[in-house]
């Protein structure tokens, strides 16, 4: 629990990137801020920065409309204990990383406290449709946004609370070798082409992705192609067995080492999500899929229509990197988009470059602490 202090923080991070960039936003605070006391909702990332982990990060790991349904109770469990939080140690401020379906019930809750929000990484409203933004500035006192077009849209509304401070991507992507340096650690071979399977951090996408991922391996291993798979944080080896059986039998399964495994990989099949703009970024073509139920994407399809869905095309304004969608979800299609993308390294390479440039420059998790320490001070 929080200690009695004159700078008390509390934070919730909904799952594995909200965690990651948590961790790196905590570890700037306290240096900006030193003494500050923190209480989380977290993983692994946040634990290193030695706070005081309330709950794991894992009890709210669930995506889509429908599919968060099974975890509503974990979900209920821990929204009373951060009121609990709230209640009994008034913190100076709550912060939310990111997780806007489950997080904007808690900025609810301190505002009817009387505590103030602090938001980072907003939700995807030129996705969604502006009406969140409208909710968000009703809610939020201040919020950090990582797309530099994000700050009109949630300004546009009359009170500007929201200020640009850059992606945390661009600080977080370390790679600590080359491509033959990393290639040897892992055992791969350096004339194979090597194919990253990253099947989600939540345990709805896994089970929809994983199958069709593992297939379309199969296939492409019988051509000459050496497959690994890249585990979230959030998900437990056991289940990825579950789910997948004997099919992931001969695939090496890594914990940790994603962006350097990205780096020296020559193409990806990845889950919609953060991932697939560090894969990008790190200079690794991918094929993006998408797949949840019927009902939650025939939801989403009267929201927000047929629009492009992975980051890195958003941000390019154009489908660039192949996107797979519900029933294109299958082991021929993705087969077949790999083998393209092989074919067209130049064009994303120059994709790549352009989204480098967008991205901005470092220190988006430094300016996101200043901008939560002018709250607290």
């Amino acid at each position: 629990m929080l200690k009695r202090s004159s700078r008390r923080v509390l934070l919730v991070a909904g799952e594995a990137s909200g965690d990651l960039h948590g961790g790196y936003l905590v570890q700037e605070l306290q240096s900006q801020c030193p003494g500050v006391q923190i209480a989380a909702v977290g993983g692994d990332c946040l634990r290193a920065c030695e706070v005081d982990i309330l709950a794991d990060v894992r009890l709210l790991s669930a995506a889509g409309l429908v599919e968060i349904i099974g975890s509503l109770r974990r979900h209920y469990l821990v929204m009373e204990l951060l009121k609990r939080e709230m209640d009994q140690y008034r913190p100076d401020v709550v912060v939310l990383v990111d997780y806007p379906g489950f997080n904007m019930f808690v900025a609810k809750e301190a505002k009817r406290r009387g505590i103030p929000v602090f938001f980072y990484i907003a939700p995807q409203v030129w996705a969604w449709g502006q009406g969140r933004a409208k909710k968000m500035e009703r809610l939020i006192d201040k919020l950090a946004v990582i797309f530099p077009f994000e700050e009109e849209i949630f300004n546009s509304h009359g009170r500007k609370f929201a200020h640009y401070v850059g992606h945390p991507l661009v600080d977080e992507l370390h790679v600590t070798g080359n491509r033959k340096q990393i290639r040897e650690r892992h055992g791969l071979s350096l004339e194979q082409p090597l194919l990253v399977l990253m099947p989600g951090s939540r345990r709805a996408e896994v089970r929809m992705l994983l199958p069709a991922m593992l297939h379309a391996s199969s296939q492409l291993r019988a051509d000459g192609w050496q497959v690994v798979l890249l585990k979230a944080p959030t998900i437990d080896r056991s289940f990825l067995e579950q789910v997948s059986g004997s099919l992931i039998r001969d695939i090496p399964l890594i914990n940790g080492d994603t962006y350097n495994l990205l780096h020296a990989a020559d193409a990806g099949v990845i889950a919609s999500g953060t991932a697939t703009l560090e894969a990008a970024l790190l200079g690794c073509p991918h094929v993006i899929l998408y797949r949840f139920s019927w009902l939650t994407y025939l939801i989403v399809k009267l929201v927000i229509g047929r629009r492009i869905i992975g980051l890195p095309n958003v941000i390019l304004g154009r489908q660039l990197f192949p996107e797979l969608i519900q029933r294109q979800v299958t082991s021929a299609n993705i087969v077949r988009s790999v083998k393209l993308i092989l074919e067209e390294r130049p064009l994303f390479d120059s994709a790549v470059r352009e989204l480098q440039v967008a991205m901005g420059s470092a220190g988006a998790s430094r300016r996101a602490a200043k901008e939560l320490v002018e709250m607290i001070r």
